[in-house]
């Protein structure tokens, strides 16, 4: 009976441990992550340093990369799998207007895309 206890505490415990979520940042921008959109698809941030906590939401991974108006990927996060949460840290970036999008195939022309305005 004592080892279907200690079976059954080290399932709950390990059913806990799953993905990768993670607690947002105090001062960061959340921005939720489903198929195919990102919430809120218009984002304004200050210049310099940006966090931002991605809350993948959908069924599918997504990611978040910046490209400039001259078509140059900025930065990318890393691939963040359904259910999870990730923090995106983009360690300089000028003011300006952005796109952001999803790079995973087709997710972008499928409408998984929005601004980041930089002031």
């Amino acid at each position: 009976m004592r080892a279907l206890a200690i079976g059954l505490a080290a399932v709950a415990l390990l059913a806990g441990c799953g993905g990768n979520s993670v607690t947002q940042p105090a001062g960061s921008t959340k921005v939720n992550m489903t198929e195919f959109k990102f919430d809120p698809a218009a984002i304004t941030v200050a210049h310099g340093k940006v966090v931002f906590f991605l809350v993948n939401a959908g069924n599918t991974a997504h990611d978040l990369a910046i490209r400039d108006s001259k078509d140059n990927r900025i930065a990318v996060s890393e691939l963040v799998s359904a259910g999870d949460s990730s923090v995106f840290t983009v360690d300089n970036i000028e003011a300006g207007s952005y796109t952001i999008f999803c790079t995973q195939q087709g997710h972008e022309a499928s409408g998984m895309k929005g601004t980041l305005t930089v002031t």
